[in-house]
């Protein structure tokens, strides 16, 4: 089974605009969201996509 067009993570620093129905990483700051996106990024082999200043996406295209 491939995944493809998915979301694989959402990263957020605010716990209140976290989505359900996919695993999320609540991060402290900006700084922890990118170091932990990029990581997200490699292991998923997935891209982060920045979606506002609190939330990123990792998706599988």
């Amino acid at each position: 089974m491939t995944l493809e067009k998915y979301i694989l993570a959402v990263l957020t620093t605010n716990p209140k605009k976290a989505p359900s129905g996919t695993t999320v990483f609540h991060c402290e700051d900006r700084m922890e969201m990118e170091g932990i996106a990029a990581n997200l990024e490699a292991i998923l082999d997935g891209i982060a996509h920045s979606i506002t200043e609190e939330i990123y996406v990792i998706v599988k295209h």
